[in-house]
């Protein structure tokens, strides 16, 4: 089993991993909206959705994967009216079907009250 931390300050990080690889899975854990220093990226929806996705995608580099490998995808909302735009920037990012697997759920709150939004992934990559 392959696991990757946060590369700075992992002391602020909750015990966790940013990914674990086990055979030819990778898991990678929710990711919110950070800047690539680990700031929480301030704005709208949009604004934060981009965020969590460029997060994703330094992450599955880190793992040596990337979002094309991706086989699943699990986003939590803290809005409804959010949904449209989520579909919006999703197919965007990922380009042409097929797409990833995907539940999406609305949730009451995330870990940090400033996210509007979390998104997990399993990546095959081997």
């Amino acid at each position: 089993m392959l696991t990757h931390y946060p590369p700075n300050e992992p002391e602020r990080m909750p015990p966790l991993s940013l990914a674990v690889r086990t055979g030819d899975l990778l898991f990678v854990s929710g990711a919110g909206p950070f800047d690539e220093n680990w700031q929480i990226a301030k704005g709208d929806f949009p604004a934060q959705m981009r965020a969590v996705l460029a997060d994703l995608d330094r992450t599955l580099a880190r793992a040596g994967a990337d979002r094309s490998r991706i086989v699943k995808v699990n986003v939590l909302l803290t809005r409804e009216e959010d949904i449209p735009v989520m579909n919006r920037i999703y197919a965007e990012w990922f380009g042409s079907p097929p797409f990833p697997a995907r539940t999406t759920a609305v949730v009451k709150a995330l870990p940090v009250p400033d996210f509007l939004l979390e998104i997990e992934c399993v990546a095959a990559v081997g």
